[in-house]
């Protein structure tokens, strides 16, 4: 993209995502970004972007802040931090949290909540960690899986989902094609989270070409019948692989009669998951057309045999499928055109020197900004799915980030639109995004061109 064509493009938010501020002329910060261009009130402007001392933005026009410290970020993008809705640190999040954090802030994340999953003991786990420093913004969804694994009766269950929103989860999270649960008990859930007015996340039933719609209809029945808002996880990968164009006529359909339903996606045209997952059941090869040699084992980008595929399946491995799996063009350049369609990485890197994880751990973002200039839409646009519209699913607990404006929690991205790329790979999903400049969490420089510096993360949570 060249740079003149980037300045001249410019288009209105939605109206849920503006936010009004007046420009200070008498206000000292701590610091100020200055040089860098931003998109406010609906169009690019320069601006001085000010952190006072309390961790808070201020905003003024160029020149007009004073600062103990002026950052020149001349042709840099100055950003809301990015949020990652679908963030995934489940395996053993005590131990490799620092790691997981280190490749999402690098990769512009400041908030990454873990939607997808989450956990079962939500003030256990705020405590547990809230005694940890933490590089970026945190926080987590009931995870009804864990629930069930750990219950029999629904009515233990639903006790145990409302005592968690009862706690400050985020939300409801269930996986139903990993763990088959009937409608009238998913719904159950779903009532729950309508209830406390938090969203439901749902990873839908059917990830066949023959049956992947019936998931989208039956996320629908859940909207319409418990008055929640769903969002579907990974649309592209799960309920759209196939039939994205129909899935997203239904989708649309359904919020024109009022269900409030949103989806997401990762920008990759391939999917990796555990071998014991059930998606690795009997009859995988015929599911999705796949041999053992399209299998690749993250981390190392090993083919896969029939007896690789057993014992890696014994010790719980991540694969990845082929690229091109889920087309760009058929499936994730379809869903980002969509105004209910948003960014979510639904991965997190675990594990050093070698990381068994997606490269969407560490790349999502960056990926998501290249991929969407290199197909033409607008910066503004792309950065509305991964900043407000992330923001505005999980409100009123993200309320003070995801936007620039006064009082808003300085939670930063700066980046080089022309550079920005990722570079994590199914080989070495392990590195760094590039044309990342700096990122601040809550006032505090966290990543200055790669090197890690403040722990300033705060426990997001109702």
């Amino acid at each position: 993209m060249k740079r003149r064509d980037f300045l001249k493009q410019s288009a209105l938010l939605s109206a849920a995502s503006v936010t009004q501020f007046s420009f200070q002329s008498d206000s000292t910060c701590k610091t100020v970004l200055r040089g860098g261009k931003s998109f406010y009130n609906g169009q690019w402007q320069m601006l001085d972007v000010g952190i006072i001392a309390t961790g808070k933005l201020k905003m003024g026009e160029v020149n007009s802040l004073s600062a103990d410290e002026v950052v020149e970020v001349t042709g840099k993008i100055v950003s809301p931090g990015f949020i990652d809705i679908l963030a995934d640190n489940a395996a053993n999040p005590e131990r490799t949290y620092k790691i997981f954090e280190k490749y999402k802030v690098t990769d512009g994340v400041t908030t990454a909540l873990q939607m997808h999953g989450g956990s079962a003991e939500i003030a256990r786990y705020y405590a547990a960690f809230g005694r940890l420093p933490h590089r970026i913004n945190y926080g987590v969804s009931t995870a009804v899986m864990r629930i069930r694994h750990a219950t029999s009766s629904i009515s233990e269950r639903k006790k145990r989902v409302e005592q968690c929103l009862e706690e400050g989860a985020l939300g409801v999270s269930h996986s139903i094609e990993y763990q088959p649960t009937p409608f009238a008990e998913v719904l159950e859930f779903a009532k729950l989270a309508k209830k406390y007015e938090r969203p439901f996340f749902l990873h839908l039933r059917y990830s066949s070409r023959e049956q992947e719609l019936e998931g989208v209809e039956e996320a629908i029945r859940v909207a319409r019948e418990s008055g929640a808002r769903v969002h579907i996880n990974h649309l592209h990968s799960t309920g759209g692989t196939y039939h994205m164009a129909e899935a997203l006529t239904k989708i649309r359909a359904a919020r024109s009669q009022g269900q409030v339903i949103t989806c997401c996606v990762y920008p990759y045209s391939y999917w990796a998951t555990y071998l014991h997952s059930k998606r690795f059941d009997e009859g995988w090869k015929e599911r999705y057309g796949l041999s053992y040699n399209d299998l690749q084992l993250v981390g190392t980008g090993e083919r896969l045999t029939a007896q690789s595929f057993a014992r890696y399946r014994e010790l719980k491995k991540l694969v990845a499928v082929p690229e091109g799996t889920m087309p760009l063009a058929d499936t994730i350049d379809l869903a980002l055109k969509e105004d209910f369609c948003m960014i979510g990485s639904d991965g997190g890197i675990e594990y050093e020197p070698h990381g068994n994880s997606h490269p969407r751990g560490a790349g999502c973002f960056a990926t998501a900004i290249r991929h969407a200039l290199d197909i033409g839409m607008p910066l503004e646009k792309i950065l509305e799915k991964i900043t407000t519209m992330p923001r505005n699913l999980i409100l009123p607990a993200l309320k003070e980030r995801g936007v620039l404006a006064d009082g808003a929690w300085a939670d930063l991205t700066v980046f080089d639109p022309l550079q920005i790329k990722a570079r994590a790979t199914v080989a070495n999903p392990n590195q760094f995004s590039e044309g990342i400049h700096s990122v601040w969490v809550n006032g505090k420089l966290a990543a200055d061109k790669g090197v890690l510096r403040a722990e300033s993360g705060m426990g997001i949570r109702y």
